[in-house]
């Protein structure tokens, strides 16, 4: 079906929104990253890469569908298969009711100093490996609430081998999540804090807790679940 008046007003009134395959109301290819400043509004179509973002692998350093610029907002887009590397925030960012019908390399990647960054909405499917990577300097804070998750890595993690590392703080609410192998990989040797709550995760674990580095090797894995001080879960 397509996308109907009442499933807009629903996306626009802030609820989750979880679109089917078959649900955009048109498609569009993408072929070079669409850059982004100021507000974006997709109005439910769906876009797909093709050409060189048409690979569908998940190969590291792929081009983003949609490069958004510090203080940008993507809000009421359908991100279809192949998908490159989704969506990037350059710094601050609000992406709002953005679905992934199958995630690529990542759903959305992070970056700056002092970035803000709200997930507010939609949902994201069939991710490998993770939906939101990390990457920002000091400062700033993510917020992922009232998102919809299925089939996934990690929701959230806290780049663990970045050449240059700070303490990230992400808060996760009202998130529903099924067959995942966990919400948040954060570093406790760079002071990173999870704060979970209000979420519907079923058996999922909450957190796995990782040695960081900045030499670019895989980080150690230390222990998992709430410890009071970088996963904080109510």
């Amino acid at each position: 079906m397509l996308i109907g008046a009442a499933v807009l007003a629903a996306a626009l009134a802030g609820s989750v929104v979880t679109v089917n395959l078959a649900s955009a109301a048109t498609d569009v290819k993408v072929t070079a990253s669409i850059k982004v400043t100021g507000t974006f509004d997709g109005g439910g179509k769906r876009y797909i890469g093709s050409g060189k973002l048409g690979s569908g692998g998940q190969a590291e350093g792929q081009d983003p569908l949609f490069d958004l610029a510090a203080g940008a907002t993507l809000k009421n887009v359908v991100l279809g298969a192949p998908a490159a590397d989704g969506v990037h925030c350059a710094g601050s960012c609000k992406i709002t009711n953005v679905v992934w019908q199958d995630v690529g390399e990542d759903a959305a990647t992070f970056r700056g100093n002092n970035a803000t960054v709200v997930i507010d909405g939609g949902s994201a499917a069939s991710a490998s490996d993770k939906v939101f990577q990390d990457n920002r300097g000091a400062g700033g804070s993510v917020t992922i609430k009232n998102f919809k998750v299925s089939n996934f890595g990690k929701l959230y993690r806290s780049c663990g081998n970045c050449s240059t590392q700070a303490a990230r703080k992400v808060t996760i609410q009202n998130v529903t999540a099924t067959s995942g192998k966990v919400i948040a990989g954060v570093n406790t040797n760079f002071g990173d804090v999870a704060t979970l709550k209000g979420n519907h995760i079923g058996s999922i674990p909450t957190c796995w807790l990782y040695t960081g580095n900045n030499t670019g090797a895989e980080p150690v894995k230390t222990g998992t679940g709430p410890n009071g001080k970088n996963c904080i879960v109510s």
